[in-house]
């Protein structure tokens, strides 16, 4: 198994999100970001909003992985990263 789900406190955008566990005894830090993308326009299409994510992800900083994209509200959708390297 690679991957615990743990229930976290909602976070506002651009905030990190630093947890320490244990793996066979071995501390370690795991670092999350979570983004927020704004629709711009007046009701963008399906198509308008998979382009500006893609875009978004694409140009993301490398040393970042994109973990989770959220469930998508009218003006906005929530994107979580990993920092990589960390685990």
């Amino acid at each position: 198994m690679r991957e615990v789900v743990l229930s976290i406190p909602t976070l506002e955008a651009e905030q990190n999100l630093e947890i320490e566990v244990r793996i066979n005894g071995k501390k370690r830090t795991l670092i999350y970001r979570v983004e927020i993308i704004h629709w711009r326009g007046s009701e963008p299409s399906s198509e308008e909003k998979v382009t500006v994510l893609r875009h978004y992800i694409q140009e993301y900083d490398k040393d970042w992985e994109l973990i989770q994209i959220g469930a998508p509200e009218r003006d906005n959708i929530p994107l979580m990263f990993r920092r990589k390297g960390k685990v």
